[in-house]
């Protein structure tokens, strides 16, 4: 299998204002925490690794805009100085929209950052309490308008549909205030329910009134409807942007391309094997001191790695290449999955018309049982 080299960096601080009930996230509380000593310590994890010229990096969370200005200053400006970024394309931050201060905003505007993506859940102020969180729908457009202000443009907004009690007139509110701002990318997930979350302890508690699945289903339909409609394409599962748009750092994901992983909790994949920094923050710090940061690592075999391929790359509108599958593992895709895809293709839940093995508009409303075939 042919490796190329690894261009895209993600980069966890694992810090937050407040927690959200849904979220499974490496993250803490900001207050009373050694973020200064975790800032150190991230700083030199990112000047040991022997990187190239990065074309992407993204910093995530957490809630990188927790961090004081001087704090986030600090981490941008640390950062810059230890990774070559002569070849950069994409330099993604996430935020919440109430950390958007004039402050906040003039570090990254300072940065070589020039994407920031907003966690902004719901417009239902009813709903953005019943998940845990802080901002209000205020908040969104006053964070938005000063990142525009500044001069960044380049912006996306996370939603989740099918919360707890919300509505068919309420996701259709959220979407039409949502592109109301007229923004380049939109990312929409459904609520997963996680392990160790306020939301599943409620849920074992018969205390969760979800939407069933035909619930579930409508909303998702009505999102695909929407956006399409507005102008916006759909190019990944979840995930809908203006044509150029698309976050290429993802893409990274999506395509099963290699990327290293910074900081506590942090995943990477490197020469083909996926590994997972330890976590939380005082496992990481301590981690430092021995050199040994890994708390687990996988080494892939062949088959792993073309399994992922397809259930990544399914994800995306285009699907999977036959031509770059064949390249990528020196194999033909019809030697490997040919029995699977066919049977697939007479279910009408995927479309091999053109080169590509992809999704059809059943297939994507169908999509756990169309990667688990491959599995």
């Amino acid at each position: 299998m042919k490796q190329k080299a690894v261009t895209s960096t993600y980069i966890h601080i694992p810090f937050c204002s407040q927690i959200c009930y849904y979220c499974d996230f490496s993250k803490v509380l900001i207050d009373y925490q050694p973020v200064t000593s975790y800032l150190d310590a991230l700083l030199r994890e990112i000047e040991q690794a022997d990187m190239p010229a990065q074309r992407t990096l993204y910093i995530g969370g957490g809630t990188p805009t927790a961090l004081k200005a001087n704090q986030l200053r600090y981490l941008l400006e640390g950062i810059e100085e230890r990774v070559d970024l002569s070849k950069l394309e994409e330099y993604t931050i996430e935020a919440n929209p109430n950390d958007l201060t004039d402050e906040i905003v003039e570090v990254i505007k300072r940065s070589k950052i020039n994407r920031v993506s907003i966690g902004v859940q719901t417009f239902n102020p009813k709903l953005l309490k019943k998940i845990g969180r802080s901002h209000s729908q205020e908040d969104i457009f006053a964070g938005i308008n000063r990142l525009q202000k500044a001069g960044l443009t380049n912006l996306s907004i996370d939603l989740i549909y099918a919360l707890p009690t919300q509505t068919l007139a309420d996701l259709k509110e959220t979407l039409t205030l949502a592109l109301q701002l007229e923004l380049p990318h939109y990312s929409i997930y459904s609520l997963i329910l996680e392990s160790q979350t306020v939301f599943m302890n409620q849920y074992k508690q018969g205390r969760l009134l979800l939407p069933d699945s035909q619930l579930e289903f409508e909303m998702y339909e009505l999102i695909r409807q929407t956006l399409q409609e507005s102008g916006l394409i759909h190019y990944e599962v979840s995930n809908f942007g203006k044509l150029g748009s698309e976050s290429r750092h993802n893409l990274v994901y999506w395509n099963n391309e290699e990327y290293f992983g910074f900081g506590a909790g942090a995943s990477g994949y490197l020469n083909g094997v996926r590994y997972k920094n330890h976590g939380p923050i005082k496992h990481y710090l301590t981690a430092q001191t021995t050199g040994l940061l890994r708390v687990s690592e996988e080494a892939l075999s062949q088959k792993e790695i073309m399994e992922e391929e397809m259930f990544l790359g399914l994800r995306k509108a285009c699907g999977v290449s036959l031509l770059r599958f064949e390249e990528k593992f020196g194999v033909d895709f019809f030697e490997i999955y040919g029995d699977i895809a066919r049977e697939l293709e007479q279910k009408q839940l995927l479309d091999l018309s053109d080169g590509n093995v992809k999704m059809t508009s059943k297939g994507l409303l169908q999509g756990n049982d169309v990667f688990a075939a491959f599995i």
